[in-house]
Formats: C-alpha cells, structure tokens, sequence
C-alpha cells in the first residue's frame, strides 16, 4: 500500500498565489452558469470559434474520437465530452483488478489515515468533510484509500465504472466552484470538500467503493446515467439524488456512467482492507480509462 506523510507546504509562486486569490473574488457560480449556456449554443459561428481556440491552446487526440473532425459537432459541449471509437481504451478484464474510472492525472493517491486524505503536499483535508457528514460512509471508507484523479481540458471527459458495481446511494453537495488545477489545490485548504460535488456509492464483491464528482470553475455541469443532469443546480441545497427508473442500478467494470461538462476531478474512495494500489503509482502518474490501479486483496 502507498504511504502518505505530511509534508510542509511548499511555497508558491507569487503567480500561482495570485491565481488562487482572484478565485475568491471571482462570481463563481454566475461564470459557470454562462459557461453552461456558452458551451451549448448551437451558432456555428461561436461554437466553431470555441472549438478551434480550445483545439490550438490544447491540442486534443482528436485519432481516438469516434467523430474525429472538430468542427463536426454541434456544440462545444458535444465535442468536449465527445465519445471514443470502439477499442480505444482496453478495459483490464482480471475481476481482482479496479481500474481507472476517467482519463487523467493522478494528483494524490494513498491511505486515508486518521479520517484524512491528503490533497496536495502539505494539506489534507477530512473524509467526513468530503462526504458532506454521511456518518455511515464515513466509517466505511475510514482507513481505507483514495486516488484522486485529475482531468485536464485536453483529457477525455467521460466517467466509467473502475468495476463491477450497484448503485446504493447517491447525493449532491453544494459548494464553491474553484479551479482543480494543481496551483489551487497547493493554495486553498479543504479544495475538495469545499467545491460543488456529486457523490455515488456502490456496493460489489466484497467490498464495494464510492466515487466522489468534483465540480470546478466553468463545469457549468456534472451528469450521471442515473440522475441526468444534477447541475447547475435550481436549489443549491444538499439533498439525496432518486435514480430514474428505467436505467439498471448495476454496471458492468468499463460502462459509461457520468460525464463532467468541462473539466474536473473524480476521487475513488475504497475501504479498508480492500485492494493495494499498484507498485509506481504516485502523484504526477497519467491514467487512462480501463488501466489497472489496485489489486484486490484474494477472498
């Protein structure tokens, strides 16, 4: 199992401070609104000026897009969250292994000590917090572990089972809406339990996990497959999400099961005595969808 230490916190740069400081000020939630509307109009004109930008800043693999021409899409929002063609990503088959549920960057990884997991060098922050006080979830994840996972604009946004799994709850947090970037999360303390969140839990053999969503700056929407659209929310106010009734509570390792609409972060939670995080995992690893992270402990 990955070990996780404090450290000190590690200076940053007057920029990067500066960053995080115009966050506070910032109408987060009224920038994220009009993103929402942005990214979805179907002007040809603004929505091609969109993509184009976005393509030359971020220089996506447009080769592993079931449409590969940009410009094809009828929104930005729709080429932002556009699907992969088939055999894109190879999901590990091994029911002992979990994988990764999102393309993306390992930002931390390790146990969750003391009810905490760690967020950047330096700072971590309380599961409990994170969790939105579910008591019972608490205790389940308490001593367990977590990757927090990080999606770049460039990486593939969509969301998928790191295996077999059922649906057994799920809620949303409001909060704040700060950038997930690696400055902010060095810079602002409890990140990850202060943003905006969706939070699934899931039961499978043996053990089950959680995937907690982490809104941001501009992620004018998360969705999942079971609730649609759970924001921008029309009451920012915590409250358990229904499933519709006409979708499978049960997912298959691999399957779709959320999207970000913009970029964010995805935390896998596991409890104690679950799995071991794979040998050269650390913050800083790339991830791709369908890659082994942890290897569950034999029955």
């Amino acid at each position: 199992m990955i070990e996780t230490r404090p450290a000190a916190v590690a200076p940053q740069s007057l920029a990067a401070r500066l960053f995080v400081w115009l966050q506070y000020l910032l109408p987060q939630l009224l920038l994220s609104r009009l993103a929402w509307h942005v990214t979805r109009s179907r002007s040809v004109p603004l929505k091609n000026f969109l993509i184009s930008r976005f393509v030359r800043s971020f220089r996506p693999d447009m080769s592993e897009a079931e449409e590969p021409l940009p410009l094809s899409y009828a929104s930005f929002n729709e080429f932002f969250t556009r699907a992969l063609r088939a055999q894109a990503r190879r999901i590990d088959t091994d029911p002992r292994i979990i994988a990764s549920p999102v393309d993306g960057t390992v930002s931390a990884i390790g146990r969750i000590t003391d009810g905490k997991l760690v967020q950047a060098k330096g700072r971590s922050y309380s599961l409990e917090a994170l969790l939105a006080g579910s008591a019972a979830e608490s205790a389940r994840f308490c001593d367990g572990s977590f990757a927090t996972l990080y999606l770049a604009p460039f990486n593939y946004h969509r969301i998928h089972m790191p295996c077999d799994g059922t649906l057994t709850a799920a809620w949303y947090v409001p909060g704040r809406l700060f950038s997930v970037n690696a400055a902010t999360a060095a810079g602002v303390a409890g990140l990850f339990a202060r943003n905006e969140r969706v939070v699934c839990v899931f039961d499978d053999a043996p053990a089950g996990f959680a995937l907690v969503l982490v809104g941001a700056l501009f992620v004018g929407s998360m969705s999942t497959r079971w609730h649609g659209d759970v924001t921008p929310a029309a009451q920012r106010r915590p409250r358990q999400l229904a499933p519709r009734h006409d979708v499978e509570l049960g997912l298959p390792k691999g399957a779709e099961l959320g999207r970000f609409n913009m970029g964010s972060t995805v935390i896998l939670l596991l409890p104690k005595g679950a799995a071991d995080w794979l040998p050269g995992l650390a913050a800083g690893s790339p991830v791709k969808v369908g890659q082994a992270l942890a290897r569950r402990h034999a029955p």
